[in-house]
């Protein structure tokens, strides 16, 4: 089978489907608006990689629908793409972008996968936002959504049936795992592994940091903030401002084949975004498979892969001093540490695996093939 995905090739989840598919004896063949990163996948030299070679900077981030139409402009490399490698499934990642394009295309079938920003985001600008979300979807043959509640806001623009798939985790790689840490070995690490933009509240990390520290001063505590973003030196001048810039580590960019290692080195993990754009949890589950307890936000799709007093807390968005008080109970207790780890590794081998989540959406790729030659001999 021939599947062709439409998605921004340089993603770390669009890297991670086409090897995983490739492994799973499909021809996979991956374009890109922007001009790729070959080096990616180096690699897997079967999988191969088209583009529009647009400017990356037409990517995400005008939120204006008229704005869509500059992808007119890559048009004419989707449609030879399409003629050259001939998919039996295309499968756009991203429903106002990659979505829009393969609409444009009218190639069937249509396989739509929503990421997060682009349903709970996009179409609150205006009803012409909402016109294109709903004229999207009206076009796919399968809508995809990678957690229950996604599943729900995205049933607002459409009342097709919508598959659940949710983005598992490797854990061949995400594991617990002794590794040489930049900490002391009696330091406690408290972090996170995020890009340091705005809507992933780590400022407020930072801020329940510092009321930790003043509420444990006898802890050797330190804080881990792993990513770069816009938001990087907003939030080193923060922790000069709280005077913990000494206790704080910024490791700026790191490689994604690295992020296990940084996993390991954390005694807890925090995710405070403050968006419902934050559709899943992939990190969370990611810190959960090293067995690592969690901390994160109520939040988008976050309540549906933590569980609340098991596998770490709960709590409000935007509220440091309800963080800070969840970290105080799993610094002052190693026992409830170890056992919240322990009940996230589990529930990602049982409920998360990426091997699961391959298989599905084989399956689902299967089933639409097959609905497909129904309908020409029918």
């Amino acid at each position: 089978m021939r599947i062709l995905i439409l998605s921004d090739s340089d993603s770390p989840h669009t890297i991670k489907w086409a090897k995983s598919l490739s492994q799973s004896n499909f021809t996979i063949g991956v374009f890109s608006i922007h001009e790729p990163n070959f080096d990616l996948y180096a690699d897997f030299p079967e999988i191969l990689i088209f583009s529009a070679n647009l400017p990356k900077d037409l990517q995400f981030k005008n939120e204006s629908a008229f704005s869509k139409l500059k992808y007119l402009k890559a048009f004419g490399p989707l449609k030879k793409t399409i003629k050259d490698f001939k998919p039996d499934i295309v499968h756009a990642h991203y429903i106002t972008s990659y979505g829009f394009l393969g609409v444009l295309a009218n190639f069937h079938p249509l396989v739509i996968s929503v990421w997060g920003s682009d349903i709970y985001n996009f179409p609150k600008h205006s009803y012409l936002h909402q016109a294109m979300i709903k004229f999207n979807l009206f076009k796919a043959d399968k809508i995809l959504s990678t957690s229950e509640v996604m599943k729900i806001e995205t049933s607002k623009y459409t009342s097709k049936n919508i598959t659940v798939t949710p983005f598992g985790i490797d854990t061949s790689k995400f594991y617990p795992s002794k590794v040489q840490s930049i900490f002391n070995s009696s330091d406690l690490v408290i972090g996170t592994i995020k890009t340091l933009e705005k809507k992933y509240g780590i400022e407020y990390l930072i801020k329940a940091f510092k009321i930790l520290k003043i509420k444990r001063e006898s802890l050797p505590l330190k804080l881990l903030i792993v990513g770069k973003g816009s938001q990087e030196n907003i939030l080193k001048n923060l922790t000069i401002k709280l005077g913990i810039q000494d206790d704080t580590v910024f490791t700026g960019f790191i490689n994604h084949e690295n992020v296990p290692d940084y996993q390991n080195m954390l005694d807890i993990g925090v995710f405070p975004s403050i968006e419902d754009s934050e559709s899943f949890g992939v990190a969370v589950l990611e810190a959960s498979a090293c067995g690592k307890p969690v901390v994160v936000s109520n939040v988008g799709g976050f309540p549906e892969v933590v569980e609340d007093g098991k596998t770490g807390f709960i709590v409000q968005k935007q509220n440091p001093e309800q963080l800070a008080e969840a970290l105080i109970l799993l610094v002052d207790n190693e026992k409830l540490r170890n056992q919240m780890g322990e009940n996230g590794m589990n529930k990602v081998l049982s409920q998360y695996s990426w091997t699961e989540s391959v298989n599905k959406m084989v399956s689902i790729y299967d089933s639409i093939l097959k609905d497909s030659f129904k309908s020409l001999y029918n």
